[in-house]
């Protein structure tokens, strides 16, 4: 979910729309949870669930095991998927069934630089590195807004990390 938030936060400080909500089944630390955001140019006024979505962003692959992580996902939709595999043996794998799909191993770059597997950051710098949807100043920005220096700082390396491994 802070990831969602950070993404939507991102996107109002470039002069645009954003919009980040959750939906979640049984309440506990660790569980599955699906949080969505709508970037726009124009005002958002939907209130729904995201069905087609243009991107996904997949931080636990096991989920690619359980369910279609690509459901509804668009024709030229994109995947960010956390994994230390590349994208020929995640198809070989069948972890994702279409979109363009870009693999960053954010679980490593969280670990070296944060000191713990938290992904939410790790991967908002892949996204904006492959889908250009968000500029990298701004995802700084919004990071150093949510969170206390010392920890935004280390956040925005994480960041710059995946940026530059995707871009890469």
């Amino acid at each position: 979910m802070v990831g969602s938030e950070i993404l939507a936060d991102a996107a109002v400080k470039e002069g645009r729309y954003g919009q980040a909500f959750p939906t979640f089944g049984a309440e506990r630390r660790g569980a599955p949870l699906m949080a969505f955001t709508r970037i726009d140019d124009k005002p958002i006024r939907l209130r729904c669930q995201i069905y087609e979505p243009d991107y996904v962003i997949v931080l636990d692959p096991r989920i690619c095991q359980l369910q279609d992580v690509t459901n509804g996902l668009k024709t030229e939709g994109v995947v960010v998927l956390n994994t230390p595999y590349m994208p020929e043996k995640i198809k070989e794998k069948k972890l994702v069934a279409k979109g363009k799909i870009y693999a960053i191993d954010a679980t490593s770059i969280a670990l070296k630089i944060l000191g713990s597997p938290i992904l939410n950051t790790v991967v908002l710098g892949a996204f904006a590195a492959a889908t250009n949807e968000v500029k990298l100043e701004y995802l700084r920005a919004a990071i150093s807004d949510r969170f206390p220096k010392s920890i935004a700082d280390k956040n925005i390396q994480a960041v710059e990390e995946a940026y530059k491994t995707v871009k890469s």
